[in-house]
């Protein structure tokens, strides 16, 4: 595959290029590696596509994990306690998840052990490969990368998304490269408040 579009968000790139160039050669390499015809295989069952021969997202994000592995990039859980108490959890969320838990028994409230999962980080950086549905990007964007983030695990958040044109050779509600740009410019210069690189690919 290659990276036909890249939107850097709050110096996200920038960053890379300055302090981690070995790690961003890792990222266009393994995007370089994935011969994305060979995942053309999806034989569509929707209405509107009946028959077509359409790309799979479940293989392609497979040859993304054995190449992102191959580079020891691994699995990374932020595990963090919460409550129900608004002003206890803007106060503590920056706390390790062990005194985030005390601080909620002082208050003489119960905890709830919660935790968000990405599946490549490396080197305070990590990456998610993002060929599903629409609220997954969201989510991903506005929850997953500013968990780690504000958490001090990462420096950087990378997310790795089919453009329009590949889009529409998959199986529909699976979102795209331009969408998710704009869903991140209109939320002002600050949100997320998380350097991130958004990278559209296509075969």
């Amino acid at each position: 595959m290659k990276i036909v579009e890249k939107y850097s968000h709050l110096n996200g790139e920038e960053y890379l290029i300055v302090h981690k160039p070995k790690l961003r050669r890792e990222v266009q390499d393994t995007i370089q590696k994935v011969n994305a015809e060979e995942y053309r295989t999806k034989i569509s069952k929707e209405r509107t596509k009946l028959g077509e021969i359409l790309y799979s997202p479940k293989d392609m994000n497979k040859a993304f994990k054995d190449g992102f592995e191959r580079l020891s990039w691994k699995e990374r859980r932020n595990t963090f306690w919460v409550t129900s108490d608004a002003k206890l959890l803007s106060d503590i969320y920056r706390l390790h998840d062990k005194n985030q838990k005390k601080e909620i028994e002082a208050k003489g409230l119960i905890p709830i052990k919660s935790s968000n999962q990405t599946d490549f980080f490396k080197e305070r950086v990590v990456i998610e490969v993002q060929f599903g549905k629409y609220p997954f990007v969201a989510y991903d964007l506005f929850v997953k990368h500013p968990s780690f983030f504000t958490s001090g695990i990462i420096d950087v958040g990378i997310e790795i998304l089919p453009i329009k044109e590949l889009q529409s050779m998959m199986s529909s509600g699976i979102s795209y490269y331009e969408r998710e740009i704009l869903n991140v410019i209109r939320q002002g210069r600050g949100v997320p408040a998380v350097p991130l690189i958004l990278i559209g690919v296509e075969p």
